[in-house]
């Protein structure tokens, strides 16, 4: 990531570098980790339903407490109130907390952290989609199943569902195919932190500071408390799943929040600057975290 920023900053790449790069990781790279991964572990090792539901009632619950708070301290439109909520509970899941829970657990994290990448963008990116276009629809433009099939069509999403198939059918696929899907995916982890460090050199810090302030805190500090209680007290998960459902709770808020935001136009610098800020800040939290739970 500081190798992206520098590079940024001392020019080195153009400044179209970072949607590109983004771009392939997202479109190409992930989804060929994604189906690589799944293909070859069974079905029922994907769908471990206490992770999913430590995971998911973190986020769920971080999604509610920011959107009431968007509400009474930062009183807004619906839009606006959901964005908020959404910025507080999304975790880089993807570009950040992927590569780095593969480098630090490997193979024994792959299905967890798959889990985490793909929650978010199937569950929590529909139903804020829902939310802002109820909002925006209030004059009778309404309009549902067009973004929401936009984000089920997703390659990371069809990944899943191709790599779930592929593990339930019992198909083996041959190994050049195999072969070639995992050199791709290879490319995930160093180009996700790279365009990562891309994409912060060229946020903006502008913003409400009260505001941001405490969407850094919810996202580094309250939404891994939470995950944290759900984990190791409420589901009782095993170590490793435990620590890697609050490494994810505790990552900074992902950069889709921000194409979410810049796509209605809503939300876009506030949004920006939390990304920013919830990354430089997450270097030392996320570090002091690694200690805490690999001790």
């Amino acid at each position: 990531m500081v190798s992206g920023y520098l590079a940024a900053r001392f020019r080195l790449l153009p400044p179209a570098a970072s949607e590109v790069l983004s771009r392939f990781v997202f479109v190409i790279a992930m989804p060929a980790l994604i189906f690589t991964s799944l293909s070859s572990i069974s079905v029922a090792e994907f769908f471990n339903w206490r992770y999913i539901a430590v995971l998911g009632g973190g986020m769920l619950a971080m999604f509610c407490i920011g959107m009431i708070v968007a509400r009474f301290a930062f009183s807004d439109s619906l839009s606006v109130i959901t964005l908020h909520g959404l910025t507080a509970m999304y975790s880089s899941t993807a570009y950040i907390g992927l590569p780095l829970i593969l480098t630090v657990f490997g193979d024994e994290a792959r299905a967890p952290g798959i889990i985490g990448a793909v929650i978010t963008g199937l569950v929590f990116s529909p139903l804020a989609i829902v939310l802002i276009e109820f909002d925006r629809g209030k004059d009778g433009s309404f309009s549902l199943w067009s973004p929401i099939l936009a984000v089920l069509t997703r390659p990371p999403i069809i990944a899943t569902i191709a790599g779930l198939l592929v593990s339930a059918s019992g198909i083996a696929l041959p190994d050049p195919v195999f072969g070639f899907f995992k050199i791709i995916g290879g490319a995930f982890v160093p180009c996700a932190l790279f365009a990562a460090g891309l994409f912060i050199a060229g946020c903006s810090l502008r913003g409400a500071s009260r505001e941001i302030g405490w969407l850094v805190f919810a996202k580094l500090i309250l939404h891994p408390l939470i995950t944290w209680w759900l984990a190791f007290h409420v589901f009782e998960l095993d170590r490793v799943f435990a620590a890697v459902a609050v490494i994810q709770a505790a990552l900074p808020s992902g950069v889709p929040v921000f194409v979410l935001a810049q796509h209605y136009q809503s939300f876009v610098t506030r949004s920006s600057a939390a990304i920013a800020i919830s990354t430089a800040v997450s270097l030392l939290t996320m570090s002091a975290l690694f200690l805490i739970l690999l001790l």
